[in-house]
């Protein structure tokens, strides 16, 4: 069993997945203004919106590298939905890295924050590229426009928080929260 110190002085040594994902790829960032560091993430995405592959560059301490290596590394094979869940929660990163100084506690947080805005940037593209009959609100979770009309109108629900809670919509990277906003708006003016 490898102690805190080891698992990232390895990581950092012998870090997993560093590059460019395969085109077409999706692209997230994060930086920090209080020590000057960057991640960046790169995403090859299938069809079925799980992630084939995933690279990552980092400029910065060996905790940042680490972090970025040991994320990376998870959600390769993962829905999207799945790493924007994971990514959601830094603390569970930090807690696998094990204690780390006081001053290097953001440094997952950055990693998670470069891996949700590079699902985000996905979200987007699919949002945009969409065909289907009916508008597609949350791309990690499939959750179309009527079907989160059909539950606020249902349930009289008035926050993004009880449509995500209703049928999962805005529970993944998060990009469309502003949708759902626009039609909590829409159709709370209407009753």
């Amino acid at each position: 069993m490898h102690s805190s110190s080891d698992l990232v002085t390895e990581l950092f040594l012998s870090p997993k997945n560093v590059g460019e994902a395969a085109e077409p790829r999706f692209v997230g960032r994060s930086a920090s203004f209080q020590c000057g560091a960057s991640a960046r993430i790169s995403l090859h995405i299938d069809e079925l919106q799980r992630i084939t592959e995933a690279k990552f560059k980092a400029a910065g301490c060996s905790v940042l590298v680490a972090s970025a290596s040991l994320l990376i590394d998870q959600v390769i094979g993962m829905t999207t939905a799945e790493a924007a869940s994971l990514g959601q929660r830094p603390e569970a990163l930090r807690a696998k890295l094990g204690d780390l100084p006081a001053e290097r506690n953001e440094c997952p947080a950055l990693a998670c924050e470069a891996l949700v805005s590079a699902i985000q940037n996905y979200s987007d593209s699919a949002r945009d590229e969409w065909e289907g009959d009916e508008a597609l609100i949350c791309t990690c979770f499939c959750v179309s426009e009527r079907t989160i009309e059909h539950e606020i109108q249902t349930a009289k629900l008035r926050t993004i928080a009880e449509v995500t809670a209703a049928c999962n919509a805005g529970a993944g990277c998060r990009s469309c929260y502003p949708l759902i906003e626009d039609i909590l708006q829409d159709l709370n003016g209407k009753w």
